[in-house]
């Protein structure tokens, strides 16, 4: 059976403390959290080592683990990768996320953030890819000590115009040249941008070149809650013996945060029993 991770910004959006988020993940199955930074306080970059230890035992004491981060820029609306004015501010934030996720005990930084990455004006796809290799490589030097894998999320065209598909996502890994730095499939931007999304993981996943894999559906629900063809692409997962936990990140809940979870893990659940 594949292990699932929660993301926990929909959770945290209704009010539930981090221990409220841990116990209502482990007892629908999930075995860990995703946490967006910013469900941590307003600078999460600048936590310490004593906070992040109160972060982590809270999580473990309700059976489960913190697996990440995502949503890394959210908190930081004036950073961009692809500003040069705010390069080096921006770099050292990420930095920050990339020590605070060791000390989580997480595994993977994911990379989205689309409002702090647009392309600037007359910037070729070539100067664009240079610009952020350079960018990214002293972070991924970093993740690679801190042994964290940094994921630049692929983004669906309404959200950016900067990495929108995997072959993008992987042309950056190569210019970093980092084993800590990689790609990744989010389900649901994929399914806007370059389906059918079982296709991409059977054509993916065995390059190495991925690092994660975020679960929700093109309409931005949580997986049950549209028309992806879950079944198929649980079963190409599996078949490429995927072996890290998979994220599940909706957008938007059904009823309630929890039902929202809950609904996720049950349809992935359901789909891995048809394809056993």
């Amino acid at each position: 059976m594949l292990d699932y991770t929660l993301c926990n910004e929909l959770l945290a959006a209704e009010g539930l403390g981090l221990t409220e988020q841990a116990h209502i993940a482990r007892k629908l199955g999930y075995a860990g959290l995703e946490i967006a930074p910013g469900t941590l306080g307003p600078e999460p970059h600048l936590l310490g080592a004593e906070d992040a230890r109160r972060i982590r035992e809270t999580v473990a004491a309700e059976g489960i683990g913190i697996t990440g981060l995502h949503w890394l820029l959210v908190p930081y609306p004036e950073a961009s990768i692809t500003e040069p004015a705010a390069r080096g501010e921006t770099q050292d934030i990420l930095i920050g996320l990339v020590d605070l996720c060791a000390q989580l005990g997480g595994r993977v930084c994911v990379h989205g953030s689309p409002k702090q990455r647009q392309r600037a004006d007359g910037m070729s796809d070539a100067m664009l890819m240079d610009y952020l290799a350079e960018f990214f490589a002293p972070i991924a030097s970093h993740a690679e000590a801190q042994g964290v894998t940094y994921c630049i999320e692929p983004l669906s065209t309404a959200e950016t115009d900067v990495i929108t598909t995997v072959l993008q996502g992987a042309e950056l890994v190569r210019a970093v040249g980092s084993p800590a730095f990689r790609t990744m499939i989010d389900i649901s931007a994929a399914g806007q941008v370059e389906p059918p999304v079982a296709d991409l993981i059977r054509d993916w996943v065995p390059s190495g070149l991925l690092g994660h894999i975020h679960a929700n559906d093109s309409n931005r629900g949580a997986p049950g809650m549209g028309d992806d063809p879950f079944h198929q692409i649980v079963a190409a997962i599996r078949e490429t013996g995927w072996a890290h936990p998979v994220g599940i990140e909706p957008f938007r809940t059904l009823i309630d945060a929890k039902v929202t979870s809950a609904t996720a893990i049950a349809t992935l659940r359901a789909c891995e029993r048809a394809t056993a």
